[in-house]
């Protein structure tokens, strides 16, 4: 991290944040949700130079207007920071296959995707469905359809990475920001358990079914030897534990960033290339995050600062309303700034500063209740939609190319996550958020 004069510097700094500057925040995350539904060819050649473009304005307002080069010192290193991990973790678990083979039962399944929702925190989300994802089509071959890759999503994409920074990008920024490490797992382990459990156990009942009609419909049943796992690219375990290790540095500057880097790039080189074809591994998707959220994180800067002086005014003052506003912006935005966002909205509510790591400790020591509620609601949420996260475009994708037919994505919506995630949340928000909350 910046030391502590430069924090200090940059947080202190008084800015006088105009609405309208807002306005490259909300087009960037518009296009994001809008443009891929609209021209998908389109995005896909030019949505770099969407975020750039929109970024660079924030940059050049804060450099020659505000004359603020301290505070987008901050912002560069936060990016730095954010986009070396999700991008070693990607280059790591690129490096580790995982064959299958045979007919997945139901209740094998479940395991699978309560292994991937613990190892979505160690490797995060992304790093979890794109080792996981293509297993899991294989394990499930015979009688694949889109609602094996939508439960996915919906467990390993999403849900799972709950429990730790390194799960999901929104607790990793929250981490970066001064929320210890271990906060999160201290005081969201239930949520994230209970969530998991009831999601997994709506897909069981769905599984089953669809297993008795696909053992109908196959004349030779498959042997239980089929089901067996094996695992090559192992030495990548030694690398994953370098970033895991790294995590925890803060100091000298720069230390934890460049092991990370390190740790990738030793992946990809001892790797052999029969893996990473097996994987399917290229660099285009973390080059497309890269490229987003550079961005997203200079549009968002006068947002977060607009909102940690307005917040009184939105009405935005329990946890049950940070959770479902948190949740309704991560379910159709990207839910890292929206995190962000509702951070400094709750932090606002008691006069304290998201970009002081001091304020942001005691913020979670005295009002540790609204960050679970914005922390569930950032994770959770995300699977509402394909856009809701990272990995979820990118494990549906794969899912396209195997062939698999794939709702869209208001199919996805109103056929899926409403009618089975939405009920999930009530529930969850009765238990933790509500007068009646029994956690």
């Amino acid at each position: 991290m910046l030391n502590n004069a430069l924090f200090a510097a940059g947080s202190a700094q008084e800015l006088v944040i105009h609405p309208w500057l807002i306005l490259p925040f909300v087009l960037l995350l518009l296009s994001i949700a809008l443009i891929p539904l609209i021209n998908s060819k389109w995005w896909e050649k030019y949505y770099w130079l969407v975020s750039v473009g929109l970024g660079a304005f924030v940059l050049c307002y804060y450099l020659f207007i505000f004359k603020a080069p301290v505070k987008m010192l901050h912002v560069a290193h936060e990016y730095i920071s954010f986009i070396v991990l999700i991008g070693s973790l990607f280059v790591v678990s690129g490096g580790i296959h995982i064959s299958t083979k045979g007919q997945a039962k139901p209740l094998i399944n479940c395991i699978f995707l309560f292994a991937g929702s613990i190892l979505a925190n160690l490797v995060g989300t992304t790093g979890a469905s794109m080792l996981m994802i293509r297993p899991w089509i294989r394990m499930n071959r015979r009688r694949i359809t889109g609602f094996h890759i939508v439960f996915f999503i919906f467990i390993v994409s999403n849900i799972a990475g709950a429990l730790t920074p390194i799960g999901d990008p929104p607790l990793f920024l929250g981490f970066l920001r001064g929320v210890p490490f271990w906060w999160i797992l201290e005081h969201c382990w239930t949520g994230w358990l209970i969530a998991v459990l009831l999601v997994l156990a709506i897909f069981y009942v769905i599984d089953l079914l669809n297993y008795r009609k696909a053992m109908r419909n196959i004349k030779e049943v498959p042997n239980d030897e089929d089901e067996k796992i094996s695992v090559t690219g192992l030495p990548n375990l030694f690398f994953l534990l370098m970033i895991l290790c790294a995590v925890f540095i803060e100091n000298p500057l720069f230390l934890r960033e460049s092991l990370m880097v390190l740790a990738a790039v030793g992946s990809y080189l001892t790797t052999s290339r029969q893996v990473h074809e097996r994987n399917d591994f290229t660099f285009g998707p973390i080059k497309e995050v890269a490229w987003l959220f550079a961005g997203i994180f200079l549009t968002m800067t006068p947002a977060l600062a607009y909102l940690g002086t307005h917040a009184a005014s939105f009405g935005i003052d329990s946890p049950i309303k940070f959770f479902w506003c948190t949740g309704a912006l991560s379910g159709f935005l990207d839910n890292a700034p929206t995190y962000l966002t509702f951070l400094a909205t709750a932090m606002g509510l008691y006069d304290m500063d998201v970009g002081s790591k001091q304020e942001v400790l005691a913020f979670v020591g005295e009002h540790g209740h609204h960050l679970i509620a914005i922390s569930l609601g950032a994770v959770f949420f995300g699977a509402m939609t394909y856009i809701g996260n990272g990995p979820n475009f990118m494990v549906k994708s794969i899912a396209d190319r195997a062939g698999i037919h794939m709702p869209t994505f208001f199919g996805y919506l109103l056929k899926y996550s409403i009618p089975i995630l939405i009920p999930v949340f009530l529930l969850i928000t009765i238990l933790f958020f509500s007068p009646w909350a029994i956690f």
